[in-house]
């Protein structure tokens, strides 16, 4: 490792550290390298984007395994795999400094599952988002982001196409919930998000919400920039909507490619839709696909697992795959079909690492 990616990691690490005199150590280190080097934010940024192709997809041919929600420790011993990504289910406006800490403990790459609530309990709506309602949230993410210094997925709204989600266009009987809550006006909401927290100048950001026809970014006065980091979208409805009914139709919500980075969808043993995902699969050609959660559910299905796997093996734009591990999908409840998993993750393009993970600290000597 060349003494400029040295210095860059150990400039992220430092501000990990807990002990004051590993962080005085640490600085130290920092201080006689920079006499070197000077290596900014934007092209520590620069390199990370080069590296993961702008859309943090892993190198051609292999897929990130990994759990949304769980305990690293437990699925590792499980499955026989370190996750590459962790996955945590957020609230929009909820403190998550955790989801943060967690990955780091875990040696993971980060993805955010950010909703706003169940139907009935939503904290605020697409119309309120797209309007700027939420932007002090978008503003204090963005910063967190910047701070946590490594790459970040953002699973943006999961399964809008289902009733049971707050920011769904549709009821469960398939009345609509109103113009705040649309398709077109979660579109909206969708590309506000993430013209934010893409970041750069904030007067090229508003001239973009306003083709849009947006209003400019709420609580923004005074800042020129917004921090650019690492982060890569990522959309996915249910394949077959929730109810399934032609207004629910995924292609509904689809904000459109500039605005999304991974596509894909979830997938459980307890409604195994191939037929659906054969569907689906082709209608986003461009985008890498993930499976954002999958998990058995009800019965222990090994004929479930293989099958999966086989349609993974199959289509080659799934890049990432992460398993639902909590409460009723736990691996745990499956131990036929955890064996089946752990036999199908074997093959090495079945990644553990991203090649990111951190470290407690790398001298730089």
């Amino acid at each position: 490792m060349d003494v400029a990616k040295i210095r860059m990691l150990a400039v992220v690490r430092c501000a990990r550290l807990r002990s004051r005199q590993l962080v005085a150590a640490c600085a130290a280190a920092v201080v006689v390298l920079g006499s070197l080097y000077a290596l900014s934010t934007s092209t520590a940024w620069a390199l990370r984007k080069a590296a993961d192709a702008g859309s943090l997809m892993p190198p051609a041919g292999s897929v990130y395994s990994g759990e949304s929600s769980g305990a690293a420790a437990s699925y590792t011993a499980a499955v026989g795999k370190h996750p590459a990504v962790f996955g945590e289910f957020v609230t929009w406006g909820q403190s998550i400094h955790f989801a943060f800490d967690t990955a780091i403990a875990d040696n993971s790459r980060l993805m955010l599952h950010i909703g706003t609530g169940a139907a009935g309990h939503g904290v605020l709506t697409p119309a309120a988002i797209a309007a700027g309602d939420g932007d002090a949230y978008l503003l204090s993410l963005s910063a967190e982001i910047q701070q946590y210094a490594d790459p970040v997925y953002i699973r943006l709204l999961p399964e809008m196409n289902n009733a049971n989600n707050a920011y769904s266009g549709f009821n469960a009987d398939g009345s609509s919930r109103g113009a705040s809550y649309s398709p077109a006006t979660f579109k909206q909401a969708w590309r506000r998000v993430v013209l934010i927290l893409r970041g750069g100048r904030v007067s090229v950001i508003d001239t973009a919400l306003a083709a849009l026809g947006l209003a400019p970014i709420q609580g923004a006065a005074g800042m020129k920039m917004i921090a650019q980091s690492p982060i890569a979208f990522v959309w996915t409805p249910e394949t077959a909507g929730t109810p399934n009914v032609p207004q629910q139709a995924a292609a509904a919500y689809y904000p459109g490619n500039a605005y999304v980075d991974w596509v894909g969808t979830d997938f459980y043993g307890k409604f195994p839709n191939f037929a659906g995902l054969n569907t689906f699969y082709p209608q986003y050609p461009s985008k890498p696909f993930v499976f954002a959660e999958w998990a058995l559910w009800g019965s222990d299905d090994p004929g479930f697992v293989s099958e999966f796997f086989s349609w993974v093996n199959a289509h080659k734009r799934v890049q990432m795959l992460l398993y639902n591990d909590q409460g009723p999908f736990t691996l745990n409840n499956y131990p036929s079909s955890t064996a089946v998993i752990r036999t199908q993750l074997t093959p090495p393009r079945f990644l553990s690492t991203t090649g990111d993970q951190k470290a407690t600290f790398i001298s730089p000597f």
